[in-house]
């Protein structure tokens, strides 16, 4: 027998989950390729050669399925999954993106200490490394891999809807994550900005001047009332107070579509009476349901173009360097999955997860192992390093299509 045929022997037997070793690749791989495939198309709509793609559509298209059609996916198939006994069950979900965004951290801060990234990026360097994409493309891997048949969770209908709803479980709590953490880590330097070569006005007095217009009006409010009114109402003082912790704590970023679309699912969800009206099928409301499952099933066609839209401005002029982008790539991808695969472990060990899940599982697995989130890059937009974030996205996003792939194939091997 020559050495050929052995290797395809040794990769045809029977693993001990029933799966030769050539399907397990295959179940893996597949729902990567297809994810590349659809991202190189949207790559190739916004190149000059077909052009259909532009900025203008991107930012369009993205807005479309951040308000829209996101909402409408993660409402059909959570409200429709979730219970209130499913939820006190579920509670490892947000505690798991907790400690992903702080073991990550812990891991961007000792590879951004090694490596000693150009300033001021030694935030910006744990940020990226950090903060994994725990809603949209972790949405698009699983509506791929249950679309193959020989997929071992099961039937298409019950492993969609179960793995979006225990994704979108987790989704608030990472928003909370992005607009509050990141935000604050990926302020800009005592300079005012990250383009330190071309700095000639300090952010910190544009920042104070653009700040006072929305403040101004608080203050003076609340100095008006002490000074001419003092027998104003409460509840004009309860108004103002409410106001300033609005703005104070973000609630506007942190209540973004999909976020309330989450909290809605699970509240009606929740309640057996409003569940019944909603979500089951004979249901007098249900045509609504019916409405989100019909826009949420374009969210994944949608969001792909768009991400392979978007990595077309990707590896522009980035002021990291080399050095700094391999780190993040090597940090994000190679060193936080195996120590999410520990956390995930322990979990099990100590009965914290629901028995005999192994889509739970695999969630929770998939939440360590995937490339550096797509809003994060949003919210360093917001920051002024847009464009540094945008080229660590087009790479890690490149070779996230190889380390998913790798991963997927360990964690099928580990489950099964």
């Amino acid at each position: 027998m020559s050495t050929m045929e052995r290797i395809l022997l040794a990769l045809e037997t029977q693993g001990a989950g029933g799966e030769s070793v050539l399907g397990s690749i295959k179940i893996a791989v597949m729902p990567i390729l297809k994810v590349f495939t659809m991202c190189a198309l949207g790559l190739l709509m916004a190149s000059k050669y077909v052009d259909i793609l532009p900025a203008s559509g991107r930012k369009l298209l993205n807005g479309l399925v951040f308000t829209l059609l996101l909402p409408c996916l993660i409402f059909s198939q959570l409200g429709q999954a979730v219970t209130l006994e499913k939820m006190l069950d579920w509670w490892f979900i947000p505690v798991n993106v907790v400690l992903s965004s702080i073991a990550g951290s812990l891991i961007g801060f000792v590879v951004a200490t090694i490596i000693r990234p150009p300033y001021p990026f030694f935030k910006f360097t744990i940020v990226q490394i950090g903060i994994g994409n725990i809603g949209n493309v972790p949405l698009v891997l699983i509506s791929a891999l249950c679309r193959d048949q020989s997929n071992p969770f099961g039937e298409y209908e019950k492993c969609s809807t179960d793995g979006t709803a225990y994704i979108s479980f987790g989704q608030w709590v990472g928003a909370i994550i992005l607009y509050t953490y990141v935000f604050h880590m990926l302020a800009p330097p005592p300079e005012g900005t990250f383009d330190i070569d071309s700095a000639c006005v300090p952010l910190k007095n544009t920042s104070m001047s653009d700040a006072s217009p929305a403040q101004a009006p608080l203050l003076a409010n609340e100095e008006g009332i002490t000074s001419t009114a003092p027998n104003t109402s409460k509840k004009w003082k309860i108004k103002d107070f409410f106001a300033f912790l609005y703005e104070k704590l973000k609630l506007k970023q942190i209540l973004q579509p999909p976020i309330i679309a989450s909290i809605l699912a699970m509240v009606l969800g929740a309640v057996p009476f409003l569940k019944k009206l909603i979500f089951t099928p004979d249901a007098p409301l249900f045509f609504f349901t019916d409405s989100c499952m019909i826009l949420g099933e374009a969210m994944i066609p949608c969001i792909l173009l768009a991400l392979g839209g978007n990595l077309i401005d990707g590896p522009g002029s980035s002021k990291l360097g080399f050095r700094t982008t391999a780190a993040i790539i090597f940090g994000r991808l190679l060193l936080v999955p195996p120590v999410g695969l520990g956390i995930v472990t322990l979990a099990d060990k100590l009965g914290f997860l629901p028995p005999d899940d192994k889509m739970f599982r695999f969630v929770l697995l998939l939440q360590h192992s995937m490339p550096t989130s797509v809003l994060a890059g949003a919210v360093a937009n917001l920051r002024g390093c847009g464009r540094d974030a945008a080229a660590v996205l087009f790479w890690v996003h490149i070779f996230a299509v190889f380390s998913m792939a790798g991963w997927i194939i360990l964690y099928l091997n580990i489950l099964f």
